[in-house]
């Protein structure tokens, strides 16, 4: 980080921070930068904040919580760890600190404190001075291994698990409006109440938010996140992606919206409005072309298909013909001929006896295994 660079110069809350009960809440520190308002309490690991600092319910810090001067809280005070009080800050309800508390002059604590460790009271030394006056110490004295057991634990300190939430200098943030002169940025799976008025706006994926966003730049709105309000940039470009829901007007300068976003409001843009879709998704419009396309493919071969079973078993296809599929015999396809049983061996046969087409009927006869008289015998006789 550069010498010049300052860490309150923007609006930062991280993921999963919600807003409960007129409190916020996260699982990371809370900083907050000198002469602003928090209309409500705060729940963290340590909660740090600047000079002039207003908050307008309890603070409640799992770690450690350090007040500068004229600093006022509207609630109680309570510490899981040490407690850093200076000079004419002043608490509204009771001060409980499990640790020591390091407190200043002229604290003025209406429901009366309690501590488990020491109580000190004094102006507290800033926390950087303390770090720099102990390692020169310690350095001084020829303990090196001490000193570098402490810049180890700081370290590893810094390597937090969760971001902190940042607040900048002069902010005023509460239930109807969180208000900042610098860039805000909204983390994953946030859950907040207000409007949201920064220099510009970034609000993470699957966020709701119950107001509206307005900035003097960009606003970029995540995947799935939700917008109770309107969303208004007076010279920047929106950007909103798939599956977010506006439930407001949008007005801008460029827009970049996605096919499967949602705005419930009116659409207005200075400059360009660019519609975009994923290549591997296809819009909703295609989607819904494909399923009708789909369906009636399905209505044109619905005569060939096999009907389902009545008892909603498996489908079962009509039994297929005796012979289907096999070679033709074409001595198969001959007129089939009825048989007739030919007169005892002692009968005389009469000759002018034949079937109405001339012919003999015995000659259709002629088979293996027959008794009757052959064709040519048939032939002798008619010729004597």
């Amino acid at each position: 980080m550069s010498v010049r660079s300052d860490p309150l110069d923007r609006l930062a809350i991280p993921d999963g921070t919600t807003v409960e009960e007129h409190d916020l809440v996260t699982e990371g520190d809370v900083v907050v930068g000198g002469q602003t308002t928090v209309e409500f309490g705060v729940r963290g690991r340590n909660v740090i904040a600047g000079e002039r600092v207003r908050f307008g319910g309890d603070i409640e810090a799992s770690g450690d919580c350090r007040l500068d001067m004229w600093c006022d809280v509207a609630g109680n005070v309570l510490v899981g760890g040490d407690a850093y009080l200076g000079e004419r800050v002043h608490v509204g309800g009771q001060l409980m600190v499990s640790g020591d508390l390091d407190i200043g002059d002229d604290v003025d604590i209406d429901e009366g404190f309690e501590a488990n460790g020491w109580i000190v009271i004094r102006n507290p030394m800033p926390a950087i001075v303390f770090l720099f006056v102990y390692l020169s110490q310690l350095l001084r004295i020829g303990e090196e291994e001490a000193a570098e057991e402490v810049v180890d634990e700081l370290e590893r300190s810094a390597e937090r698990e969760h971001e902190p939430v940042v607040v900048p200098r002069g902010a005023r943030v509460s239930d109807d409006a969180w208000r900042v002169s610098t860039p805000a940025e909204v983390g994953s799976e946030c859950r907040l109440h207000g409007n949201l008025r920064a220099q510009s706006l970034e609000v993470g994926r699957d966020t709701e938010i119950f107001g509206s966003l307005r900035a003097k730049g960009d606003v970029a709105v995540a995947e799935g996140a939700v917008v109770h309000g309107d969303v208004t940039t007076r010279n920047g470009d929106v950007t909103v992606a798939a599956g977010t829901q506006i439930r407001g007007d949008v007005s801008c300068a460029d827009l970049d919206l996605h096919d499967d976003a949602e705005v419930d409001g009116t659409i207005r843009a200075r400059g360009e409005v660019t519609i975009r879709r994923d290549e591997a998704r296809p819009s909703i419009a295609d989607a819904e072309a494909e399923t009708e396309a789909d369906a009636g493919a399905d209505t044109v071969t619905g005569a060939t298909t096999p009907t389902d079973a009545p008892d909603g078993g498996e489908a079962e296809s009509d039994p297929e013909p005796e012979g289907k599929g096999e070679p033709t015999d074409w001595d198969d396809l001959t007129p089939a001929v009825t048989r007739v049983e030919s007169p005892a061996p002692d009968a005389t046969p009469d000759p002018g006896a034949t079937d109405s087409g001339g012919e003999d009927a015995d000659a259709s006869t002629d088979g293996p295994g027959d008794t009757g008289r052959g064709l040519e015998d048939v032939i002798a006789e008619a010729e004597r």
